[in-house]
């Protein structure tokens, strides 16, 4: 029983299609192919206005190429102390922009508010000395699965405007918050003041899928340049744009999504005594103590543990393809520990 991530599950049957589909005969290299020149249109659609993909390797890679666009090196970035900017990328978002700094906040389910967002920005008001607040960037499920609704988003999109900074949204998981939600993909990003989406399908089905959905066409020339020259532009762009278009397509990315939030919602009411934060999307945080996740273990099922070592508390993730059967196993286990 494999909890440990939604990235160790395999490729939709969809997206494997897809793949095949686009394997024949040659095609323009460097997204100049047919299927590329399509996600504009296609992403457009989906968001109700017109916007520009850049499609990249990793979340990594879209986090950091954002940022970089949004922020200068003696700038900073104002995100969650939990941030996968922060805990998960090795530093790329300061490598990226040349220096930059993130700036930490705390906030419960890994959430930043609009009120959060004050003291960072006085505090960095001191002109030459210190770094220049030039950007906030929020996740999208975050790193304790916590869901921005839209209202939530525009209060930190209009906080964010007036000071002055831009707004990133790390959607490494951004199906699954949308599909929680149940609230258009245009009213949770650039109707509520999201500048730059990172939008994720490779926890989701894809594979090594991932994408920059720039809302502000004036920022497209910068995303193009900084994309190739950190060696993000595929010179086989149809797998990756074949894969994107096949994500969307009847609403595949959001029938995936759907499935697993369901999921990992048996998971929370099994785990409910001891659930350590609301379980929005499908990812399931708990906190039974060292015995509990060791009878977890004994059980056969395979997680991260989460928090301060020895704190007693895991990370359960559910995947797009996760068996009823595994769930059933761990609903019966997480009720045998309470």
């Amino acid at each position: 029983m494999n909890f440990r991530s939604d990235n160790t599950a395999p490729a939709a049957p969809e997206i494997i299609a897809a793949l095949t589909r686009v394997n024949e005969g040659a095609a323009a290299a460097y997204g100049e192919d047919q299927w590329s020149k399509l996600l504009d249109e296609k992403f457009s659609a989906l968001f109700e206005r017109d916007v520009r993909v850049f499609t990249v390797a990793s979340g990594t890679a879209a986090n950091a190429i954002s940022v970089a666009s949004l922020t200068p090196p003696w700038g900073a970035v104002l995100c969650h102390r939990e941030a996968h900017i922060e805990c998960d990328e090795c530093g790329a978002a300061e490598f990226y922009s040349g220096g930059a700094k993130l700036v930490l906040m705390d906030g419960a389910e890994a959430k930043i508010s609009p009120e959060a967002l004050k003291e960072p920005v006085t505090r960095n008001e001191r002109g030459i000395h210190s770094v220049k607040p030039a950007a906030v960037s929020v996740s999208q499920t975050t790193e304790r699965g916590g869901i921005y609704p839209a209202s939530e988003v525009a209060m930190i999109g209009q906080m964010a405007k007036q000071a002055g900074l831009a707004l990133h949204m790390d959607g490494a998981r951004f199906a699954n918050a949308v599909a929680a939600l149940g609230e258009a993909p245009a009213d949770v990003t650039w109707r509520a003041g999201v500048d730059l989406l990172s939008f994720g399908a490779t926890k989701n089905g894809a594979i090594a899928a991932e994408a920059i959905v720039c809302f502000d066409p004036v920022r497209g020339e910068e995303i193009a340049r900084r994309r190739k020259r950190s060696g993000h532009l595929f010179s086989k762009g149809r797998f990756v744009a074949a894969q994107l278009l096949a994500y969307l397509e009847d609403g595949l990315w959001l029938t995936l999504a759907r499935r697993s939030n369901a999921l990992a919602a048996k998971l929370a009411e099994a785990a409910a005594p001891y659930l350590s934060h609301p379980a929005s999307s499908n990812q399931v945080f708990i906190k039974p103590g060292e015995a509990g996740l060791a009878a977890l273990r004994a059980g056969g099922a395979e997680f991260y543990d989460w928090g301060p070592p020895g704190a007693g508390e895991a990370r359960l993730v559910v995947s797009w393809n996760q068996s009823e059967a595994d769930i059933e196993k761990m609903c019966g286990l997480l009720v045998s520990i309470r």
